[in-house]
């Protein structure tokens, strides 16, 4: 059986290593005068920007300019009717966000608004973390109370 093989013992093929070709040194050797950049034109001086695309119109000027931004601290809430509510605790009593999100009403881990939309006709204790007015409105007006957490 053959010697095991060790990282430092590796060394590249025959020939795979060159050394890098020295052009622009004269007209005697390879890669003299022009030094491989053909006679005249843009590239043989080595003006052109990586961006330009030859007279066409550049992506930059192409694209649509938008305007504003996206605001990265932006809250988006799901949001709940009080109707919703009703048909969810016909019984009444404390409702909270995670009574909420275990009726089905909203996914969890997200900040939930309840909304006045439709009629309330239980007492609900409701905890939520937003509000809308007509929602206070209509909750207080069935007995219940609103708690933002």
């Amino acid at each position: 059986m053959s010697e095991i093989i060790k990282l430092h013992d590796l060394r590249p093929a025959k020939g795979a290593n060159k050394p890098k070709r020295r052009v622009g040194r004269g007209e005697g050797g390879k890669g003299g005068k022009t030094a491989g950049r053909g006679t005249k034109g843009t590239h043989a001086r080595n003006k052109v920007s990586a961006s330009f695309e030859g007279g066409q119109m550049p992506l930059q000027m192409r694209l649509p300019k938008l305007k504003g931004f996206k605001n990265p601290n932006k809250v988006v809430f799901q949001v709940v009717n009080v109707s919703d509510l009703e048909i969810a605790f016909p019984n009444g009593g404390d409702v909270t966000v995670a009574d909420i999100v275990a009726a089905g009403l909203v996914r969890p881990k997200q900040p939930v608004k309840v909304l006045g939309n439709g009629d309330l006709g239980v007492k609900l204790n409701v905890t939520a973390d937003k509000f809308s007015r007509s929602a206070v409105e209509k909750i207080e007006a069935a007995g219940g109370t609103v708690t933002e957490a």
